[in-house]
């Protein structure tokens, strides 16, 4: 199938009218339930905010359908994830972005980058985590940016758990330094993180490299973007590859297989009950006009 536009500001958020844009899906199934989990300008709220979608529940997976989940005390306006309780020193200014989630060891969590100060960065790494009842903020990071090839920022993690560790990928750098690279680390805990290297070289303009677990090992989407002036290269585009493990270098998995773009980016990728893999993905339909779509194709093995 082609393109699903899911959420558009051209087209509203029917009954919030207080969104300004959502973007930077992490689509994951809890129970018998689909949830999003989104970044979002929400009026009256100090920088980026994190909110949720669902799909009713025992819904197959499907690019429609998506309900933005209101709050319980007033069904007009957006539910926030969770408060800014303990977390509004380093993510309250600059606001929340590019949420994460996983779940391991028993825990689920959600993984952002926050903002201390500006919307542009630089940026830290922390999480939300769930108690059983609501995702609760936490007072600080658990990932900064040490090493000099990061440029002082770290942002858009994917993080899996997988062979009894947390595992994450990242992107460093700055877009106004045309300066992007890959980054992988890995955690005993989730919390503090080791075995820090480079993932892919900045060449690459790797961005958002999102694995998930497979029946035959490992698939992953990740976007390559453009930061210089318009058109943007055919490189640029969502990409495809698979391994037999999720290896911490962009070398040890497969030729990439283009799918999407150019112009696209931040995929959430999960395969239906349909057997069909849907690719949840950011766009612009002009300037500043954030959307989130989705893509919907068979599995590539």
């Amino acid at each position: 199938m082609g393109e699903a536009v899911i959420f558009d500001p051209a087209l509203g958020f029917g009954a919030f009218k207080e969104i300004w844009a959502i973007t930077d899906s992490s689509v994951a199934k809890r129970g018998n339930r689909w949830w999003m989990y989104l970044a979002g300008k929400i009026a009256d709220y100090e920088g980026i905010q994190l909110v949720s979608a669902s799909l009713p529940e025992g819904a197959p997976l499907s690019a429609e359908g998506w309900s933005i989940t209101a709050d319980p005390a007033d069904a007009s306006r957006v539910a926030m994830l969770a408060p800014q309780q303990r977390s509004a020193p380093w993510d309250l200014k600059g606001g929340r972005h590019c949420p994460a989630y996983v779940c391991g060891a028993g825990v689920e969590r959600i993984y952002y980058a926050g903002g201390a100060e500006n919307l542009w960065g630089p940026y830290t790494i922390g999480y939300l985590e769930w108690d059983g009842a609501e995702w609760v903020d936490q007072p600080e990071p658990v990932f900064a940016a040490t090493e000099d090839w990061e440029h002082g920022s770290v942002f858009e993690p994917n993080v899996i758990f997988d062979e009894g560790i947390w595992k994450m990928w990242y992107v460093a750098g700055a877009h106004s330094e045309d300066y992007l690279v890959h980054g992988y680390a890995e955690s005993q805990d989730g919390i503090a993180w080791t075995s820090r290297r480079m993932f892919a070289p900045p060449e690459e303009k790797l961005f958002d490299f999102c694995p998930i677990k497979t029946r035959t090992g490992f698939e992953a989407v990740f976007a390559r973007v453009w930061l210089g002036a318009p058109p943007a290269p055919e490189h640029t585009g969502l990409w495809w590859c698979h391994a037999d493990r999720a290896y911490p270098g962009l070398s040890r998995w497969s030729v990439p297989v283009r799918i999407t773009g150019p112009g696209h980016w931040k995929p959430s990728v999960q395969y239906g009950e349909n057997g069909s893999m849907f690719v949840f993905f950011d766009g612009v339909r002009e300037q500043y006009a954030f959307t989130l779509s989705c893509v919907e194709r068979q599995g590539e093995k």
